[in-house]
């Protein structure tokens, strides 16, 4: 329910209210669970939400249906204490929420749930359960009215009551047209390839309404990106090492001073990037962010952060115009190269023989397949049964596709990715022989769609070939010849040596020359994770984080990235 009337307004400075505060998204924490068995015992309930929101001059108000936010209740104990999925209430009986926004009268245009007068509602239930999935919640949405400001600032307070339960009270701090920034746009300059140095230069424009009190920029790469240079006011890190897609080379640096609202910043020194020669759309990604350098550890990820050396840092005005965007990230490069090799098997059998056929699908490389904007879309293929045979025992990863008379004669496989370099997935098929046909052939072989990145596309058809001759014609089968590292064990690739360096380009930036400073270093053993572009496999649909926008993934071709990644938006 809107609530437009603002007899007053209240505009208070910023006491209290710190852009570090404003920006975190904790919530209330919950008391321990007490037995309520017990007669006479309450129980405690606290409420989930964020603690402060920052309202940008430049929003408007949330669609209809839509919030802002939401408020919901969390009780203490296990929400499936049987295991089965199902949930019972801790606690019945009569209770009521009040969520009171008058202290945003004149501040920003609130719009509130369930029975409200003025800025205030009352929400109302019966039952609470532990946890907070099964426990109600409620939208609040916030938009800039006529009489907003840069500065104004106010609170949300929710409080609840009922017999037999003690509510939490929850304060929700607002701040209208604090420091907001925008990054310039980083483009893939002309001919980068594997192996080359991008140099970065990092800017923000800042876009909202005060200036920011210390800044903080987090910039990553992928598996195939690393950062050569250490700056000794820069953290690094490597975060979520042991998962593919999410795994992140990390900097974290802290700026100190004051940012004026309106006025665009750059690092002073590019910042060097190095793609390795495994590198295929892995994702460079930063962001700056109005924060007190105090406070930079709450743009932390899981990882073990070490400071750098060598000289530090510094960020520089800038003028002139630039494309300023909220994700900022470029993927690097997109003209490396990989090659997909099927290899089939041969196998023999009498009739009512069950035999084990192996298609081998190998990565030869140099690059990897990251596959990371479509979160692992696998590499599809198809396999032909070969006449005479039934499949008993298929591959986990294959499934029926044709059928003829009740008969399954194709399989689609899909091969795991991210699929790095040099390194193989086998699909072992169990076949019983119900008629002995001398050199049946079953065909491996990817969909028709042209692949720019496949370097050899002559070997991309293998085939089983089953009680064969040794006469049969098997076009594009490479008979299990392999490249190095042939036994999947995955330690192909390394960051190898600096030997090429590129200016990052900005779209419609300003000069991007520069001295390089920091201490250079040797960039370290690649953990094996990334957030490239490369999408392959079956139909895949990869949502824009923020935006909205619905990107249709084939199989086997290079897709434009478009979608942001959980980096840039961190």
């Amino acid at each position: 329910m809107r609530r437009d009337a603002r007899p007053g307004r209240r505009r208070s400075a910023l006491v209290g209210l710190t852009v570090a505060g404003l920006l975190a998204t904790t919530t209330a924490g919950v008391a321990q669970a007490e037995d309520t068995d017990e007669p006479g015992a309450t129980v405690p309930v606290s409420f989930t939400g964020p603690e402060s929101y920052a309202l940008s001059l430049q929003a408007q108000d949330p669609p209809p249906g839509e919030s802002s936010f939401e408020i919901g209740l969390r009780a203490p104990g296990d929400p499936d204490p049987d295991g089965d999925g199902t949930s019972h209430p801790i606690h019945r009986g009569d209770w009521t929420v009040t969520i009171d926004a008058t202290a945003l009268d004149g501040v920003a245009d609130v719009h509130l749930p369930c029975d409200a007068e003025g800025l205030v509602a009352t929400c109302s239930g019966y039952e609470i359960y532990a946890g907070e999935v099964h426990n109600q919640d409620w939208g609040i949405g916030l938009g800039v009215s006529d009489e907003s400001a840069a500065g104004d600032t106010g609170a949300i307070v929710v409080t609840g009551q009922g017999e037999g339960l003690e509510f939490t009270r929850h304060t929700l701090d607002v701040l209208v047209g604090g420091p907001e920034f925008r990054m310039r746009r980083p483009v893939e300059p002309d001919g980068f390839a594997a192996g080359d140095v991008f140099k970065a230069r990092m800017a923000f424009r800042n876009v909202g309404g005060v200036a920011a009190d210390g800044v903080v920029l987090r910039f990553t790469g992928s598996r195939g990106l690393t950062f050569p240079q250490k700056f000794s006011n820069c953290a690094y890190a490597k975060e979520n090492e042991d998962n593919l897609i999410r795994m992140r080379h990390v900097a974290l640096c802290t700026f100190e001073g004051t940012f004026e609202a309106g006025a665009a910043y750059r690092v002073a020194t590019p910042v060097k990037v190095k793609a390795a020669d495994f590198a295929l759309r892995d994702t460079f990604a930063y962001r700056f962010t109005a924060l007190d350098p105090a406070d930079a550890g709450n743009l932390r990820g899981a990882g073990t952060y070490r400071q750098g050396g060598g000289k530090k840092l510094t960020l520089e005005p800038v003028q002139g115009g630039g494309t300023y965007v909220t994700y900022a990230e470029v993927d690097l490069p997109s003209s490396n190269t990989y090659d997909l090799d099927l290899v089939g098997d041969r196998v023999k059998g009498a009739q009512g023989d069950t035999v084990q056929a192996t298609v081998t699908l190998h990565n030869r490389g140099p690059a990897w397949i990251g596959a990371l904007r479509s979160g692992g879309e696998p590499v599809d293929f198809t396999v032909q049964v070969p006449e005479g045979a039934t499949v008993v025992n298929p591959p986990a990863d294959c499934s029926p596709k044709d059928r003829e008379n009740g008969r399954v004669v194709s399989f689609w496989c899909g091969g795991d990715t991210p699929f790095l370099e040099n390194t193989t997935r086998e699909f072992t098929f169990g076949l019983r022989i119900d008629e002995v046909v001398e050199g049946a052939l079953g065909e491996a072989s990817f969909p028709g769609w042209e692949d720019p990145n496949e370097a050899e596309p002559g070997n991309d058809t293998g085939w089983i070939v089953l009680n064969g001759t040794g006469e049969e014609e098997t076009p594009g089968d490479t008979a299990g010849t392999g490249g190095p590292d042939d036994d999947g064990s995955g330690n192909g690739g390394s960051d190898g040596s600096d030997d090429a360096t590129t200016d990052g380009g900005v779209a419609g930036g300003a000069d991007d020359s520069g001295a390089d400073s920091g201490t250079d270093t040797d960039g370290g053993s690649l953990a094996l994770t990334g957030t490239g572009a490369m999408t392959l496999g079956g139909f895949a649909l990869a949502l824009l984080a923020a935006g909205g926008t619905l990107l249709v993934v084939r199989r086997r071709g290079a897709v434009p990235a478009t979608v942001p990644t959980d980096d840039a938006a961190a």
